[in-house]
């Protein structure tokens, strides 16, 4: 009868008991949101999701020459690339980081092959590698290769960050919903116990079921729980006054 009573209570479409749900669930969203954004302490938890995107785009782009002999090769640009995610800079300075080490490692060697990445001609870009590296001004061809060149790496740049961004984002939120979900059933379970003294009991009551509700809505009611509450109450106050 008391759980009856209680589901009564917390269910029964009262609007500070829904406003008190309201703000339960957006206080164990943004508590799985920090131990989400806490394991990044371990090797970068969460924030490696999407760099598979950024890995994929700029490697035909960062082709050592062969037999060149440079401290700073494909392994370093990568790693480069990967601290700068990690540590989440501006997506607009990534990309010009990325850019410019891609222009970094142009040379006639690799023109072929950074040529053929980009459809640009490789014996115009191999000529501008050349003329780059002796401090030889480039022909009106070999700029305009170049600015080809640019446009294709910009793209491709763009679309393998915005890809990687997503990607990060929607894993980070799949991440706090499982965790809230654990948190809100682990709450349950100390808050009510179980209902028939039994271990199962709780996992067969009314408790688990509304726990696993609130734990599965947490993470997404978090960043929306302020103006959701705030309309709610507006929309009831609107209400009483056309019954006045």
């Amino acid at each position: 009868m008391a759980d009856a009573a209680a589901a009564a209570g917390i269910l029964s479409g009262d609007l500070g008991n829904i406003l008190n749900l309201l703000s339960a669930a957006a206080g164990l969203g943004t508590a799985a949101m920090g131990l989400v954004d806490a394991t990044k302490a371990f090797a970068g938890g969460p924030s490696n999701f999407g760099f598979r995107y950024i890995k994929t785009a700029v490697a035909p782009f960062i082709v050592r020459p062969p037999g060149a002999a440079s401290a700073f090769g494909d392994a370093e640009v990568l790693q480069t690339l990967r601290a700068l995610w990690l540590n989440g800079v501006a997506k607009a300075e990534q990309k010009a980081k990325a850019k410019a080490l891609i222009h970094l490692g142009l040379a006639r060697g690799n023109a072929a092959a950074l040529a053929a990445a980009s459809g640009v001609d490789a014996a115009t870009l191999a000529s501008l590698a050349e003329k780059t590296a002796a401090g030889t001004p480039a022909s009106a061809d070999e700029i305009n290769a170049l600015g080809q060149f640019d446009a294709v790496v910009s793209a491709v740049l763009d679309a393998a960050y915005e890809r990687a961004d997503q990607q990060y984002r929607n894993a980070s939120k799949v991440l706090a919903t499982a965790v809230a979900t654990v948190l809100g059933a682990v709450g349950g379970w100390l808050v009510y116990g179980s209902p028939s003294g039994s271990v199962w009991g709780y996992f067969v009551s009314w408790h688990f079921a509304l726990a696993l509700v609130v734990g599965l809505s947490a993470a997404p009611l978090a960043p929306l729980a302020k103006d959701l509450a705030t309309s709610l109450q507006a929309a009831a106050t609107a209400v009483r006054a056309t019954r006045r």
